[in-house]
């Protein structure tokens, strides 16, 4: 693997303790790294991301920190939007406040969602309209607007899964995503920064049912219809929420 400049600068990563963060920091792949926990370096605190962020002469920061299960920012849409959205915007400003300081160009890589997608027909690219389908795909939406008002800026809009983390007994044969294992896509968000890619960008595997992307992994796991899961639910989550990948199969071939 060609070993890019970027590895040279320092990176900050928020949601160190995330199911992503916790993969970032185990792959190895980011030599630079820091990873302050939250009670440290808190994404509500916009003064002190500020000063993390010159006193460490971070170049890079990857904000994968906030609320990520669907069914708690149900519950809670307060937290949900202070944390994803709030957070957020204090991330963007403190990088816009000290870019402006400094003279820099601080690059920010943003882990949205397919949750952005209505998720019905499948196939969505990155131009199509975005109409989140939950609390959770909303405050992706909004924080994605927000990360646009800077120039430097990568936003990934992905699925991911632990395989040592399949707690459920069963799953849909007739829901489909193009989610990936967290290792796998903490390799191509490597690539991605490699390759000095700016902009949205899907980021997934091929299409796939539910039931045979865990039965992989979770040998005992049993099929079910996409009706007792949703039956079973008070939010809508997705029916085919699969990306087109041809913008990254390009970048990374």
């Amino acid at each position: 693997m060609i070993v890019g400049d970027f590895l040279k600068d320092n990176i900050l990563l928020l949601g160190g303790s995330g199911t992503l963060g916790s993969a970032i920091i185990r792959s190895g792949l980011f030599y630079n790294l820091k990873y302050p926990s939250s009670s440290k370096l808190n994404i509500l605190d916009q003064n002190k991301i500020e000063k993390f962020i010159i006193k460490n002469k971070i170049k890079i920061i990857l904000h994968f920190a906030g609320m990520a299960r669907v069914k708690e920012c149900e519950k809670n849409k307060i937290d949900a939007y202070e944390v994803n959205i709030i957070g957020t915007s204090n991330v963007t400003n403190a990088i816009l406040n000290v870019n402006k300081k400094l003279k820099k160009k601080i690059k920010l890589v943003f882990m949205s969602s397919d949750a952005v997608y209505a998720s019905i027909k499948g196939n969505y690219k990155e131009t199509d309209k975005t109409s989140p389908y939950n609390y959770y795909g909303f405050t992706k939406t909004i924080s994605e607007e927000i990360v646009k008002l800077l120039d430097n800026f990568i936003i990934i809009r992905s699925r991911f899964f632990d395989k040592k983390k399949i707690k459920f007994n069963y799953s849909a044969k007739n829901i489909y995503t193009s989610a990936l294992e967290v290792d796998d896509l903490v390799l191509y968000i490597y690539k991605i920064i490699n390759k000095n890619f700016l902009g949205i960008i899907n980021v997934g595997g091929p299409k796939i049912s539910d039931f045979l992307k865990y039965k992989k992994y979770k040998k005992n796991i049993k099929p079910c219809d996409k009706k007792k899961i949703f039956d079973e639910l008070n939010f809508k989550i997705a029916s085919d929420a699969s990306l087109n990948l041809r913008k990254f199969k390009s970048l990374i071939k």
